[in-house]
């Protein structure tokens, strides 16, 4: 069974107005409500792509059982652990004026929560598969992604991550089997390097694997996405098109590019994984694949020696 885990659950409220003015009644001409999260969203895209997930993580609220409850009808399984107070609501806003995003910290997690999941995920087998996304919501430590990685250690489940908290540093000696950080967050991890080069990007992967991670998905948003593991080192370039919302694009590419794995080889995956991800970013939700084919068309996945 594959399962995704999103710690910090929202719904996304996309607006568009004409004008965005203070001290007056602003009135939209669109709106949009979506289930979101990141590990949320890799659920939707293995849906998409015909493959059941059961989605974990914390809910809470009205809002929570929103997220809960469109997930059931697209038929995604979920298993969330719920929790007091209100699942977080971003505002995402556009007018004439600009793009303003509105984001909030959601419901705080107690000590009682935090051991309630981490129970379900020590119940894995080593068959299982778990996607970890997103960001820490209040009153939850780095500690539990540390104990989550010591699981999938133990257990021998395929750990994957895409975080950005530094102790993604020292999760990676847990041996997951995929991470996905982008260009700046593979910065942040190696500060007294300057990744401004193929060559630099490259060589920081490789230290990850050599600390113990399998296989490293670096996503550099409109300039494509690299992959390395100790067989293959590959690169394929973004294809063109008007960002629409590159907010999700990152967690279409991981899922497409697993998925795809399992059955194509690591350039096939990639080349998917690029496309699928800048189909969604072409537009203001998730992609619907219909585009991804010809997307590809004009992608060529390159071996690199450096």
């Amino acid at each position: 069974m594959i399962y995704t885990c999103t710690l910090n659950t929202a719904i996304d409220m996309f607006i568009e107005m004409e004008d965005f003015l203070p001290d007056k009644v602003n009135r939209s001409i669109y709106d949009e409500f979506q289930p979101n999260g990141k590990g949320v969203n890799i659920s939707i895209i293995l849906n998409k792509l015909g493959t059941p997930s059961t989605a974990l993580g914390y809910i809470a609220g009205f809002s929570g059982h929103y997220i809960q409850d469109e997930l059931k009808k697209m038929g995604i399984n979920t298993d969330f652990t719920e929790v007091d107070g209100v699942t977080r609501i971003n505002g995402f806003v556009k007018s004439n004026q600009g793009e303003y995003k509105i984001v909030n910290s959601g419901p705080e997690i107690t000590d009682i929560k935090i051991d309630e999941l981490l129970n379900k995920i020590a119940g894995f087998t080593k068959e299982d598969v778990l996607f970890v996304s997103g960001s820490l919501p209040k009153g939850v430590e780095p500690s539990i992604l540390v104990a989550i990685a010591k699981h999938a250690a133990d257990i021998g489940f395929r750990l994957i991550l895409d975080i950005s908290h530094p102790i993604l540093s020292e999760l990676v000696h847990y041996q997951p089997y995929l991470i996905k950080p982008n260009d700046e967050e593979l910065q942040n991890l190696f500060p007294e390097d300057n990744l401004d080069s193929e060559q630099a990007i490259i060589h920081a992967a490789r230290k990850l694997l050599d600390k113990g991670c399998q296989n490293i998905l670096v996503s550099m948003g409109g300039q494509g996405a690299y992959f390395v593991n100790k067989e293959s080192t590959l690169y394929c370039p973004a294809p063109k098109g008007e960002v629409v919302n590159t907010a999700c694009a990152g967690d279409t590419t991981l899922a497409t590019f697993y998925i795809t794995l399992q059955t194509n080889t690591a350039e096939a995956a990639l080349k998917k994984a690029v496309a699928a991800g800048s189909s969604t970013a072409f537009r203001s939700g998730l992609t619907d694949f219909e585009d991804v084919e010809d997307l590809m068309k004009d992608l060529n996945v390159k071996t690199l020696t450096v």
